[in-house]
């Protein structure tokens, strides 16, 4: 008997139809629990994580606990543009991996795009 894949998950598979990272421009994921937000680069074609960041990275982490999620969520778009910026990246897709912009995913991007980012 086949699973049904319902909801998010459906919505995650659609959209990475569309979307591939690639060196020149690779994907940025996002990844929301209830306490928590996570985002990391991914170059698709070689399969290698470029950089990640999170409310439980060290340098986020400190701040991140006092903040509200959504503040979080921003603190991570900035960490995760910074790293980037370091790599000489520029250039990214956005995989909102099945979630409504919405909120903290909106909150993330914006950040990122702020810290110099462009999707």
């Amino acid at each position: 008997m086949a699973m049904q894949i319902q909801g998010r998950e459906r919505r995650k598979l659609r959209i990475r139809r569309k979307l591939e990272g690639t060196e020149e421009r690779p994907r940025l994921s996002v990844f929301r629990s209830l306490k928590h937000i996570y985002a990391q680069v991914v170059d698709d074609v070689a399969g290698k994580t470029l950089a990640h960041a999170s409310t439980m990275s060290k340098g986020v982490k400190p701040q991140a606990d006092d903040a509200t999620k959504s503040d979080a969520a921003k603190l991570v778009g900035k960490t995760i543009a910074a790293q980037l910026k370091e790599k000489g990246i520029t250039k990214v897709v956005f995989d909102r991996n099945g979630y409504l912009y919405h909120g903290r995913i909106k909150a993330l991007a914006e950040a990122a795009r702020e810290a110099g980012l462009e999707f």
